[in-house]
């Protein structure tokens, strides 16, 4: 006969397997040519320099969560600084999300159909390109690339990014407060659409912007990338999409 002490530690152990079997392995590449602080919510922050390499561990069921690069930033000894973008409270450790413009690489594990659901978002702006994939391929391979700093709106301009126009005008027009249907697309989110067809431009471009992967897949988040391209992915209801990533 198994003891309790014996059972309760088989169940802590069973638990432990089935909620790791499908965690997710989030590979953090620098490839520009000047320093990035990574940031990752959760997981944390560090320094990377180019061709640098950040392996962050993600438990399975993981959602809500987000990676990003900070730049121009200046952190002491005890890890306590700023950065121009993406700034976490002024640590390098963020315990807390980016200050605008910073491009976003979301995501959230293991939800819907035993899915994986990820997405790019420009709806906090845009400071570095980003990729965002699965390292073994199967999935659709997703990027914003394009000259978005060079070209941002003057309205939206903000040293070392682009931002949002909800960020600048905090309206219901660019920010979506109000609920579904209020708002759609306007000229400045059509300008980050255009130049990044993959990535969210406002808070409701669900249905082009989130795409899906097996659960159990590990990814790869590349500032800066080389090369390019796409294969699939799945639509799923936007409510359901609204609820997993937000």
């Amino acid at each position: 006969m198994i003891s309790i002490t014996k059972f309760s530690t088989l169940l802590t152990l069973l638990v432990l397997l089935l909620t790791t079997a499908n965690a997710a392995t989030f590979e953090i590449n620098n490839q520009c040519p000047y320093t990035v602080w990574a940031a990752a919510s959760p997981g944390g922050g560090r320094r990377l320099n180019t061709n640098q390499v950040w392996n962050l561990n993600v438990p399975a069921g993981t959602k809500m969560a987000r990676i990003w690069g900070r730049t121009g930033c200046n952190f002491d000894g005890s890890g306590k600084g700023r950065c121009q973008t993406g700034d976490c409270g002024g640590v390098l450790d963020c315990r807390a999300w980016g200050q605008p413009p910073n491009t976003l690489a979301e995501y959230a594990l293991n939800q819907f159909g035993n899915k994986d659901f990820y997405d790019i978002s420009l709806v906090d702006g845009f400071n570095i390109p980003m990729e965002f994939s699965a390292t073994n391929g199967g999935c659709k391979r997703i990027r914003c690339t394009a000259d978005i700093n060079g070209q941002c709106p003057a309205q939206l301009r903000a040293p070392g990014g682009c931002n949002n126009p909800c960020t600048v005008f905090k309206t219901n027009e660019y920010c979506c407060t109000k609920g579904q249907g209020t708002c759609g697309s306007t000229n400045f989110s059509k300008f980050f659409k255009q130049r990044c067809p993959d990535a969210y431009s406002y808070p409701q471009d669900d249905p082009t912007s989130t795409f899906t992967c097996a659960s159990g897949t590990n990814y790869r988040v590349i500032f800066c990338p080389r090369g390019g391209s796409s294969e699939h992915h799945d639509n799923f209801p936007l409510e359901m999409v609204e609820e997993i990533i937000m």
